[in-house]
């Protein structure tokens, strides 16, 4: 199944998707119940689409990631298609677009950093030899 395929009031929807955008979550409440929903955009080759997160898949998607929607349900707002995991649904992540990293070392995140300039370190070094010639020599 592709984007383009789906209707309004569609279920058993399984589709892999591109995460394109990602709204700020809001909070609601409910017949006393705490909730949070968030909108987002997913595309595949043949269309993009409004997908909404409830609850705790909001936090599970990030902008980039590929993910797997099962058993999803369509639904339609103002001649909006919209899709969601509905009762029955789930959503995998396939691949994370970014990784997140927790640490306290700031050295984690001049990994890039070192990568990227590692010729720039090695002029460095050599610039360091110089140096110790005129003192030593």
């Amino acid at each position: 199944m592709e984007v383009k395929d789906i209707k309004a009031n569609q279920g058993n929807i399984d589709l892999v998707l591109e995460v394109v955008e990602k709204e700020e979550p809001r909070e609601f409440e409910k017949f006393g119940k705490k909730g949070k929903v968030c909108n987002a955009q997913v595309k595949d080759g043949s269309g993009i689409i409004k997908l909404t997160l409830w609850n705790d898949d909001v936090g599970k998607i990030r902008v980039g990631d590929k993910i797997h929607l099962h058993n999803g349900w369509c639904s339609a707002y103002k001649d909006e298609k919209q899709l969601s995991t509905g009762k029955f649904g789930t959503i995998e992540v396939l691949e994370s677009a970014s990784p997140e990293v927790f640490s306290n070392d700031p050295g984690v995140f001049r990994q890039n950093e070192a990568e990227e300039g590692s010729v720039k370190e090695d002029s460095d070094a050599a610039a360091m030899d110089d140096i110790e010639e005129e003192f030593v020599g």
